[in-house]
Parts: structure tokens; C-alpha cells; sequence
């Protein structure tokens, strides 16, 4: 059902189910106690290609006796605790047992510098840091002098668990309980900082009842993705908003989480884990399939493989059609049996469905996973939105664009294109910021800086971020998103960044991909050895990237087309301070470290004003 509100560009869905005032993330735990305790919530890899159930009574169990541990070392009801951790089962346990004492857990990405550790922890006044290891509070040693305000630190590998659940035996099971209940459904339940792309990050104030809402609504609309029983592991930072929101809505559901924070070892996880749904951003799909054509091309099946992806995709696209002609249909079985069968099994032969967030995915990517036997729903939310607003269905997908809202949510695109939200699920605000908290709002409109259009049945295209439009020297705007997407498609380019604001055209700095570099070089007969600096002169890359730029032009006009290319001698990544943890670019940044390559690049057109030819 849907209520308009003044056109087609704005509407909402109301909610399924409403939730109880005195409700808060706690009772959907407990919902999954009560109704299956024996389900297993949580499944431990043991390194040996097996994995431990931890059934949904034995998870509480270890949630209480931890939260004990917190109520004796001294954490009150509101106070805000730190997490920083790579991907675990300790993580969950952690959150919940927080909440279960009404403190505020504060997430921090495990790649953070101690600069960025000094600011959140300063900024929300956390009293208290967990961590997951000896290198990260040796991090935190070096800021401890300014953060005075965190009195304890306990460490994940270094048996604080077990030390906390000791210290808190002997605390009353009816003063947790009294704990436990303090925080209702409009009090803050965790402060999530913002990604950091234009700066300082913010705060985003998260209640519980986004958390919980979101929660009992997702699970009516996915009943064939989110049931009792289902699995997905879990690869991305559990300090991303989307992976803390699975992780409450899995306990609600009864879905078996299992953690993996290594990337390379993902790939065998998936295998030995089965799970029948995943959660990944754009970039990893991407590579996947970049991967899996790489070593095709190495095994001397290349050009089998490029014929079994152009058939998946023309395959989905005839479905959407309505009519699947008889030889495409065989040509799709004979390649079901050859290549996709094999890539199902890669990912554990049991996955149906993916989860998609964090950018397009883009059409191509689209249709060939639905023909492979994994359907995409591509969402759309952000942090301030406690991750999803929009996601698409099993059964109403348009490939290539956002599926609908979710109940609880409304959406408007406003006068100038940005994306506007609201729900229940919107941030109450920016934690100590009320002056940017009110310039992200109209009334209760979130405005979240995204261009996109809402075509007459409900479905999102996302074009680009408001302040990443570049205007040209002749006024031309353009968004860089949907030309850099397609050429991060390419196996060869790892970030793609256009630039061009005030400059008389488009142009677009490369940086190549470190793990894709040394297949392709092989798979061409050159020496796989070779830097990336010396890769970024070798004229075999400079014309497959040309190749992928030129496809990319075709799709847009004159004056929105990348004229020239650098390609740089190193990566663009987290590390070298060029892309935010969920792996978004920092454009400041890159246009900073690289103003002399850009100027030079520029150096032999003068800035006419005039649109070059």
C-alpha cells in the first residue's frame, strides 16, 4: 500500500507492525529465546573448515553473565563504550550485553588511526573501550593521555570476556534485569560515526526504535530471504551500520551468523559455512566476477567464460522481456552446467540471495547474477538511516535500480534532485552537532545528499552525490559516479576518480587493482613481477584502459566524456588515507595528494571558459 503525498516523487509505506514504547533491542533477543532457544543464532569457524552452533539459549546466557561483569566494573545505564574489533562472534556478544545494561555502544572501525580513535572516543565520551587485540590498545596507549574520560580497556584475544562474566556472579539477576529495562524504544542505543569523506566524521544518533522497526517490518517483506533457518556470513566491518543492523535483525530471526573478517578467506569460508544469503557492497561483487574471468582467461577458457556471461545476461534480460527464445535457452542450460554450477559452488552452493548496499551495482553485474542462480536486491540507506530505507524483493526487482521502501519509510526527491527520507528509522540527529543536524533537515525530511529519480512504480536510480557534481570550465554539470562505477568493472582498475570542476573537461585519475594486476599480466604473456609503477607506464594497461574509458564514452555526450586518464603508481586505498573503510572515495584527499599530476595533465589546455573540441 502506498499514500501519496504531491506526485510520484514522494511517497511512504506504512508500517506492518507497530512496536511497544517500553520495547528496546533487548526484546528481540529475547523474542528468538522464547520462541526457538535451541536455533542456532551463531556458528564459530574453527580454522579447520568447521564450524561451532551457539544456540540461541546459549548466546543469552553468555549475554547475561557479561552484561553482569559490565554492571560490577562500574557501567552505568547511558554511558557510551567503545567496540573496535574486526568481524567476530565476540562483537555480538559485546553489543548485546551493552544494551542489556542500557549503555550506548560506539563502533570504531579496526583500521582507525589513533587520531581518528582520539576523536570518537573524545566526541561521545566513552567511559570504556573493548578491544580486540594487542595492537589495537597499543593504538590506544598513544592517545590515552587525551582521552581521559576512558578509565577501562579490556581486550577480546586477551580473555577479558571471560573476566568480566567471572567479576559479575555475584550481581543480583533482578538489578540487571531493572538495567536492562531502563533504555525505552526513543532513547539512543548506539552512536555510529559517519564514513569521514568531507571531513571530520559526525556522530549519528541511532534510537532503538529505528533498530527494532526496521527489524519486525524487514522480516515480513523478505520472508523468503529473512526466515528461521537461514544463513549468511558476514564479511563487512561490523563497525559499518549494515552489518550491526543484520546482526539485530539475524537474533530477531532466528538467522545463523557466521563471521569472517579475513577477504581472502572468504572464499573458503562461504564453501565450509553453506550460507543461503549474502551481504556485500558493490566493489565485491565486482570482484568476484573480475576474479573468476581472470582465471578463466589463465586456464585457456577465457573466451568460454565471456560467452557464458554475455548468455546470463541476455538471459535475465529476455525473462524481463517476458520470453526466453528456445536457443538461448539451451545455450543458458549447456553454460549452467559448464561455469555457473561451478560458481554457485564456490560460494557454497547454497546461496540464493545477495544483499547489495553502499552504491549501484549496476545493470550488468545485475543480470548476470540472477542467471547464475543468485538474485541481487540492491538497498538503499545510510548510516543516518540506520542502513536500509529502500531494498529490493524476490518477486518485484527492476535490475539496475533500488527496490522500494520498506514499511516505515518515506522517500521524496526534492526540486533539485537530492533524495530525501524519513521513517522511524532516521537518526534522531548528530550527536553535539545541532548546527549540521539542521542543515540534514527539512522538517522531518533527512536530505541525504544523493541525486536519484523515482520512476511511477516506487523504484530508485541513484545517479550521484550532490557535492561530488563537477562543473566544467563551460558550466557543463556532471556526476561522476555513473562513469567511474562501469570502470571499476574493468579487472585491471581498482578506483576510478574523475575530475574536472573548473577545468575545460572531464579527466579521470586510475589506480590499478593490486590483487587483479598480476593475473592480468600473466593471462597477456608479461611479467607478472612487475610494480605497479612500472605496470602504470607498461603500454598493454594504458590501452586497456583506454579500451574501458571509450566504452564508457559512449554512453554519455561530448561533453561529459573523459578525455584524458592518468594512471597512478600505487593504490587507492584505506591505508593510504584515499578511501573510507566501507570503501567510498575521499575525493578531497586524492585531489590533494595528486594536484601536480592534475595540473600537469591540464598544463597544455588553456582555460578558455569554451567547451574544447
Amino acid at each position: 500500500m502506498r499514500t501519496e503525498i504531491e506526485s510520484m516523487q514522494a511517497y511512504d509505506i506504512p508500517k506492518h507492525v507497530e512496536s511497544d514504547a517500553s520495547e528496546n533491542i533487548t526484546d528481540l533477543l529475547l523474542h528468538r529465546i522464547n520462541e526457538t532457544p535451541e536455533q542456532a543464532l551463531y556458528s564459530i569457524d574453527q580454522g579447520d573448515g568447521t564450524w561451532k552452533d551457539v544456540k540461541a539459549a546459549e548466546f543469552h546466557d553468555q549475554v547475561v553473565k557479561l552484561a553482569k561483569g559490565f554492571i560490577a566494573a562500574g557501567v552505568q545505564p547511558g554511558q557510551a563504550v567503545a567496540i573496535m574489533s574486526r568481524t567476530r562472534y565476540e562483537w555480538a556478544l559485546i553489543d548485546f550485553a551493552l544494551w542489556w545494561v542500557g549503555a550506548i555502544s560506539v563502533p570504531i572501525y579496526e583500521t582507525s588511526a589513533p587520531a581518528q580513535m582520539e576523536w570518537i572516543l573524545s566526541d561521545s565520551d566513552a567511559v570504556a573501550l573493548f578491544v580486540e587485540n594487542a595492537e589495537h590498545q597499543a593504538r590506544f596507549e598513544e592517545i590515552q593521555t587525551a582521552t581521559p574520560m576512558v578509565r577501562t580497556v579490556w581486550q577480546i584475544e586477551g580473555g577479558s570476556i571471560d573476566a568480566l562474566s567471572k567479576l559479575g556472579r555475584e550481581v543480583d539477576s533482578e538489578l540487571l534485569e531493572q538495567r536492562r529495562k531502563s533504555a525505552k524504544i526513543d532513547d539512543l542505543a548506539t552512536i555510529i560515526y559517519t564514513s569521514g569523506t568531507t571531513g571530520r566524521p559526525k556522530g549519528c544518533e541511532l534510537l532503538h526504535r529505528g533498530f527494532i522497526d526496521l527489524t519486525k517490518n524487514a522480516c515480513i517483506e523478505l520472508p523468503d530471504v529473512i526466515r528461521l533457518g537461514s544463513s549468511t556470513l558476514l564479511f563487512l566491518p561490523m563497525a559499518h551500520v549494515f552489518a550491526r543492523f543484520i546482526s539485530v535483525l539475524a537474533a530477531y530471526a532466528g538467522v545463523r551468523i557466521g563471521h569472517q573478517p579475513d577477504s581472502k578467506n572468504v572464499g573458503p569460508a562461504m564453501q565450509s559455512f553453506k550460507p543461503t544469503f549474502l551481504l556485500a557492497v558493490p566493489r565485491v561483487f565486482e570482484k568476484v566476477y573480475n576474479s573468476a574471468e581472470q582465471k578463466a582467461e589463465g586456464e585457456g577458457k577465457g573466451k568460454i567464460f565471456r560467452k557464458a556471461a554475455y548468455t546470463a545476461i541476455a538471459h535475465s534480460k529476455a525473462l524481463d522481456a517476458g520470453r526466453v527464445p528456445l536457443g538461448l535457452e539451451i545455450q543458458y542450460r549447456l553454460f549452467d552446467a559448464l561455469v555457473y554450477k561451478k560458481l554457485r559452488a564456490a560460494m557454497g552452493g547454497q546461496v540464493k540471495y545477495a544483499i547489495s548496499g553502499g552504491g549501484p551495482l549496476g545493470a550488468r553485474l545485475g543480470h548476470f547474477y540472477r542467471s547464475i542462480g543468485l538474485i541481487v536486491l540492491e538497498g538503499y540507506g545510510l548510516t543516518e538511516t540506520t542502513a536500509p530505507a529502500m531494498i529490493g524483493r524476490p518477486n518485484g526487482l527492476k535490475i539496475g535500480k533500488v527496490g522500494r521502501l520498506l514499511p516505515g519509510c518515506g522517500v521524496k526527491i526534492a526540486e533539485d534532485g537530492e533524495i530525501w527520507l524519513r521513517g522511524s528509522n532516521v537518526m534522531r540527529g548528530y550527536w553535539r552537532n545541532p548546527t549540521a543536524t539542521a542543515e540534514a533537515f527539512s522538517g522531518e525530511w533527512f536530505k541525504t545528499g544523493d541525486i536519484g529519480e523515482l520512476d511511477d512504480e516506487g523504484f530508485l536510480s541513484i545517479t550521484g552525490r550532490k557535492k561530488e557534481i563537477l562543473v566544467t570550465a563551460a558550466g557543463k554539470n556532471v556526476a561522476p559516479a555513473p562513469m567511474e562505477d562501469p570502470l571499476r568493472a574493468n579487472p585491471l582498475i581498482g578506483q576510478a576518480v574523475l575530475i574536472g570542476d573548473n577545468r575545460p573537461f572531464i579527466a579521470a585519475i586510475i589506480s590499478l587493482d593490486g590483487e587483479m594486476l598480476p593475473l592480468w599480466l600473466a593471462n597477456k604473456g608479461l611479467d607478472k613481477t612487475m610494480s605497479m609503477a612500472q605496470a602504470a607506464k607498461q603500454p598493454e594497461v594504458l590501452a586497456e584502459i583506454q579500451v574501458a574509458i571509450d566504452r564508457v564514452n559512449k554512453n554519455v555526450s561530448k561533453a561529459e566524456s573523459i578525455r584524458k586518464f592518468i594512471v597512478i603508481d600505487r593504490e587507492l586505498t584505506e591505508d593510504s588515507g584515499h578511501l573510507t573503510p566501507s570503501l567510498k572515495i575521499k575525493r578531497e584527499a586524492v585531489m590533494r595528494d595528486y594536484l601536480p599530476l592534475v595540473d600537469d595533465l591540464y598544463a597544455s589546455v588553456p582555460m578558455t571558459g569554451g567547451e574544447r573540441d
